[in-house]
């Protein structure tokens, strides 16, 4: 089958917005910004994604979620390839990706910054609470729910919330 008679760059984009980051399923790989490149060729299709960071769980789910959804989508021939240069970073995630973020109820990574602070004086960032929009919260944990979140609370409504943490 030749795919590039087929498929255009962008439909491959399409089909693999659907797919849902299995930690958060409010937001895509595509929102995520761990899909990289789409390269269709006459006999295959060749996908290029980032990790999160090293180690991640969900890297191996998201091989396998590519593969099953284009083979819907009658693409056979898939081949994956993983680059781990340039580094993954938040500052990738769309914006739709950081409002959904919001909207579920985990705080949001500040485009543009660095959780570093928290190992020097500066003291743990100030995170807006998603549930009532007040920065009068406290970090409670630098390990949240998962190794991609921190656990805050917010002092005004008393609700506890992961926060996205910048890398």
């Amino acid at each position: 089958m030749n795919y590039q008679n087929k498929y255009t760059k962008q439909q491959i984009w399409d089909f693999l917005a659907e797919i849902p980051d299995p930690e958060i399923p409010v937001i895509t790989i595509v929102d995520l910004g761990v899909l990289r490149e789409v390269e269709v060729l006459s006999n295959k299709v060749i996908i290029t994604i980032t990790p999160t960071y090293s180690g991640c769980p969900a890297m191996k789910m998201f091989e396998d979620e590519i593969k099953k959804k284009l083979h819907t989508e009658g693409i056979e021939n898939v081949e994956l390839q993983m680059v781990y240069s340039p580094a993954w970073t938040t500052d990738w995630m769309s914006d739709e990706a950081l409002e959904k973020l919001n909207k579920y109820g985990i705080a949001p990574p500040v485009k543009g910054s660095h959780d570093k602070g928290v190992l020097f004086e500066n003291g743990p960032k100030i995170v807006q609470c998603p549930q009532c929009g007040s920065k009068n919260t406290v970090l409670k944990s630098q390990f949240g729910s998962t190794a991609c979140k921190a656990l805050y609370q917010c002092k005004d409504c008393l609700e506890p919330f992961d926060y996205f943490k910048c890398i």
